[in-house]
């Protein structure tokens, strides 16, 4: 696995621990917006390891469909994930009368979970 590739699923798994950490304190909304990006950088470890690097969020969704959800390196699932948490972002970012259930948040932290591993599985097993 590259260096700038660690790094990446290093930074995942401290963004995912602040998700925890917020919804524990009260504040789903701020953890959904957590639980995104933990799963955004996955991603782009997953695609910098393959020397495929983008600034833009679309552009880094459109590419790990193409790279792994499509040929099914990776269970498509995580990428479905992945569109849906930044729907979530977004909402939690932008809305103002926006609610988020705790429950709802836990299980989308399970599924960065779930998604983070499965990234660090594949690049391990890759090098």
């Amino acid at each position: 696995m590259k260096e700038e590739s660690r790094k990446l699923l290093d930074k995942a798994s401290r963004t995912l621990q602040a998700a925890e950490t917020l919804l524990r304190e009260g504040d789903p909304e701020s953890a959904a917006g957590r639980c995104y990006y933990a799963m955004l950088h996955a991603a782009q470890a997953l695609l910098t390891d393959r020397d495929v690097r983008f600034r833009k969020h679309g552009a880094v969704h459109a590419a790990y469909g193409e790279h792994f959800a499509k040929p099914g390196l990776l269970d498509p699932k995580y990428h479905r994930w992945l569109l849906d948490a930044f729907d979530e972002r977004l909402r939690s970012d932008y809305d103002i009368d926006v609610t988020f259930n705790p429950e709802a948040v836990r299980r989308r932290i399970e599924h960065a979970h779930e998604f983070l591993g499965a990234a660090r599985k594949y690049l391990e097993a890759t090098r």
